[in-house]
């Protein structure tokens, strides 16, 4: 439901004479400041304007459609503009250029761009700078990274629209996810412990009761689902029910993204499909420290929207939510059926659909499941678990690099761990990091055994020494739970060939069913299904090895694959 969301108006000028004086300092490369040398090709492809005070470049809300370089005066990026809890959220001068990722992307801005003191701008069509960004791809590169920064930033403070409900609410909490995940700049107001909820409620006509809501400038989402979240900012791109693509990838992980990336880049026409976010496991962790090329570690969550970025740029669709439940043969193509009643065509297929996290087979699970118990380590749940005892469940490199990260935020952090010794399924440096690390309690060779609290608030963990059988409780709020997952193939018809633990089964091991009356099919390619010109790579593949390289490169591999399937078929 959407309605109107102005629960009052605050004037430009209230707003203008509370901004400080000077700019916000370059923060992480996020705000840099163009030379002239840079500045000089933009005008060729743009056109200078003059700005007057209390003009808006840049309205919240509005699909960013223009690349803005301030040449003279300041610029005031503010957040919940024109409305009583509007704020200043960064303040740029001559040299630096405004917009967010939505300027690359076709997304709707977070933010408004005001001006505060007038001067002149130079305006660029957003589809020239990125036609320019590839000719010039030192400042295309500056671009981006400062565009990427800026996102990590406003997720990292918790700026951008408003979700208001209960911290132990499970409808609220799936909505923060799905933002979170998707990196989508929001702040969270709680209505257990922000004064500001009650009064945004009341100026709203609405209740605790009425919660979740969400607030993105003048509208009103009351109880939105997960899908309504995405179309309202822009992540849902597929073509309609009868169009047949080249190629559909399921699945946004690394394996998924790289086969986007590709299959676009070679001139495939193709869509990729998510239930969730682009990223997978990936996405789960605060920091990748052994993926090639990025000595100083880069985190799951901004790998993933690199790769969304390249994968755009070359033609590539996705949508996300987009949870695929069936697929089946029509017409010579293969039709995937979609969990909210909608359908996709490809003439070839790639299942990068990964795992699912396993879930803790303790009774109470479920009483804290949607409120207390998180399967991933990322700024919003580092901004959950601040000043709280965390336990962390698992022995893998996931379990490690959460342990390390909140340990910056929490105010004791435990680690869970299976295995008699750290380096069992770690890597060796992460192990003697949080050895060497006193702010990380380790239990080794101890299983969580049961959970204790009231009303959704989780208060002990329980665990149990394997080897003596000794008992401790554990004082935890939020439980952090990596130990591994399951193949993500249970909506795959039975035609698809899978191993004993239901990951899907590639190569000569697969075989093709050959239909009665026609020549023997060949055999499967490589990473080929038991189905003709279907696909499998990364995670859910039967033998891969679970790591994020050797997923990228699956990803890359399959689609020289497709290529060699469409030319057979034709």
């Amino acid at each position: 439901m959407t309605a109107s969301a102005d629960a009052g108006s605050t004037s430009v000028e209230d707003l203008l004479a509370e901004v400080p004086d000077g700019e916000t300092p370059d923060l992480h490369g996020a705000f840099p400041r163009l030379e002239e040398a840079q500045i000089l090709p933009l005008e060729a492809w743009g056109e200078r304007r003059p700005t007057t005070r209390g003009e808006t470049l840049i309205a919240e809300g509005d699909l960013e459609d223009t690349f803005y370089v301030l040449l003279a005066g300041r610029v005031a990026v503010v957040e919940a503009f024109g409305t009583p809890d509007q704020r200043v959220a960064r303040v740029h001068g001559p040299g630096r250029f405004l917009g967010e990722l939505g300027v690359l992307t076709g997304q709707a801005s977070f933010f408004a761009s005001v001006v505060v003191d007038p001067g002149e701008v130079l305006a660029v069509p957003a589809d020239r700078l990125r036609a320019l960004t590839a000719a010039e791809p030192v400042l295309g590169d500056q671009i981006l990274r400062a565009y990427l920064a800026r996102r990590w930033l406003a997720v990292g403070e918790g700026i951008g629209f408003r979700i208001i409900g209960s911290r132990y609410s499970t409808t609220t909490r799936k909505l923060r996810e799905f933002a979170a995940r998707n990196r989508l700049p929001h702040r969270f107001v709680d209505v257990e412990t922000d004064p500001a909820a009650e009064r945004l409620l009341r100026g709203l006509g609405l209740g605790p009761d009425d919660t979740p809501v969400v607030l993105f400038r003048n509208r009103l989402l009351r109880n939105p689902s997960t899908a309504e979240l995405a179309a309202a900012f822009g992540l849902r791109d597929v073509g309609a029910k009868e169009e047949v693509c080249d190629l559909v990838v399921i699945g946004a992980g690394p394996a998924g993204l790289a086969a986007a990336v590709y299959g676009a880049s070679e001139g495939l026409d193709t869509a990729v499909l998510d239930a969730v976010a682009a990223g997978g496991q990936a996405a789960r962790t605060s920091s990748i420290e052994n993926y090639l090329g990025f000595p100083s570690g880069i985190s799951g969550g901004e790998l993933a929207e690199r790769a969304v970025l390249q994968a755009e740029k070359f033609g590539a669709r996705r949508s996300v939510p987009a949870d695929v439940v069936g697929l089946e043969e029509r017409d010579g193509n293969y039709v995937l059926r979609l969990a909210d009643g909608g359908e996709m065509a490809a003439r070839t297929v790639i299942i990068a659909s990964g795992v699912q996290v396993r879930r803790l087979p303790v009774p109470q699970l479920p009483q804290f499941e949607g409120t207390c118990v998180y399967y991933a380590a990322t700024a919003v749940e580092a901004q959950q678990c601040v000043g709280d005892p965390v336990v962390v469940v698992g022995g893998g490199n996931s379990a490690g690099q959460a342990a390390i990260f909140l340990a910056d935020h929490a105010a004791e952090v435990r680690m869970v761990v299976m295995e008699s010794s750290l380096d069992a399924n770690m890597s060796r440096y992460l192990a003697d990091r949080i050895t060497q690390d006193p702010r990380v309690e380790v239990y080794l060779h101890t299983l969580v055994d049961e959970l204790e609290g009231e009303r959704g608030r989780l208060e002990t963990v329980v665990v149990k020494d394997t080897m003596t059988g000794e008992r401790q409780r554990l004082p935890a709020r939020d439980l952090m739970v990596f130990i591994g997952g399951v193949p993500s193939t249970s909506w795959l018809p039975g035609s698809v060939t899978l191993d004993a633990g239901g990951y899907i089964m590639t190569g000569p091991e697969a075989r093709h069913a050959q239909v009665a009356g026609t020549a023997a099919a060949p055999p499967p390619l490589l990473l080929e299904t038991s189905l003709p010109g279907i696909f499998a790579a990364g995670d859910v593949r039967s033998g891969s090895v679970k790591r994020v390289a050797s997923a990228v490169g699956e990803g890359a591999m399959a689609v020289r694959m497709v290529h060699e399937h469409l030319a057979t078929a034709r």
